[in-house]
């Protein structure tokens, strides 16, 4: 069974929905510590998506601690007293990311905005203008897609600083980026709406001003890093 035939209370990213369901399984002990939990089959059949998304969601599961994978054999709940080890151990682990990921991102397109408030033409700033129109009218929709199209935008002006390094740079980690921002989505909550903020860089763009496209970047960002180190300490 593909991914495609997921049931209709799986929508969007399946993976760290699945991740989330089982995590509130074992949380609230329907899978009991050191249990066996259903095989992937069943599972799969059960939630009618494909056994490679729950085969992701056990992996990652497994990666912090609360399952085990004993091959051939089965999967099975981890201890009592591993678990909640692994809980606050999982909790720090995912912040610690996310800080890492948007500070990388930050020092990025801190210095493409500006960059691309010296260079850009105005045939770059209409396609930019359409991108940006694009993005938001997704923002409430698929997240998945709504990320895809928000980092085609900042992938844009990237390119319109016309540092090809840069741009390589940021193309680099945009799939550890788009992973994170998905994690973002799907675990924490009260994400912040920075809509705005991509409004005012595209003015900046449009103006050649630099230290005003510097400044609606770092709003941008900073507003996500603020939430995160707050949720941090």
């Amino acid at each position: 069974m593909s991914d495609e035939h997921a049931g209709p209370a799986l929508r969007g990213p399946l993976v760290p929905q699945l991740e989330q369901i089982f995590r509130s399984r074992i949380q609230q002990a329907q899978w009991a510590p050191t249990t066996r939990i259903p095989s992937e089959a069943a599972l799969a059949t059960e939630l009618r998506v494909g056994r490679s998304s729950i085969r992701e969601a056990i992996r990652l599961l497994a990666r912090d601690g609360l399952l085990e994978v004993r091959h051939g054999i089965g999967t099975f709940v981890a201890a009592e007293s591993d678990l909640e080890h692994a809980d606050e151990f999982t909790r720090l682990l995912r912040r610690s990311r996310l800080l890492e990921v948007f500070e990388v991102r930050r020092a990025l397109e801190v210095e493409a905005a500006r960059l691309a408030a010296e260079r850009a033409q105005p045939a770059d700033l209409e396609r930019l203008r359409r991108q940006l129109s694009v993005r938001h009218s997704h923002f409430e929709g698929d997240v998945e897609q709504f990320i895809d199209v928000d980092l085609d935008f900042h992938t844009e002006v990237v390119r319109l600083s016309g540092n090809a390094v840069l741009l390589s740079l940021f193309e680099s980690v945009r799939p550890l980026l788009r992973d994170t921002l998905v994690e973002l989505m799907a675990h924490e909550v009260g994400v912040p709406d920075t809509s705005h903020t991509h409004d005012q860089l595209l003015t900046a763009l449009q103006d050649s001003d630099p230290d005003a496209a510097v400044a609606a970047t770092r709003e941008n960002i900073d507003t996500v890093l603020r939430q995160l180190r707050v949720l941090d300490s």
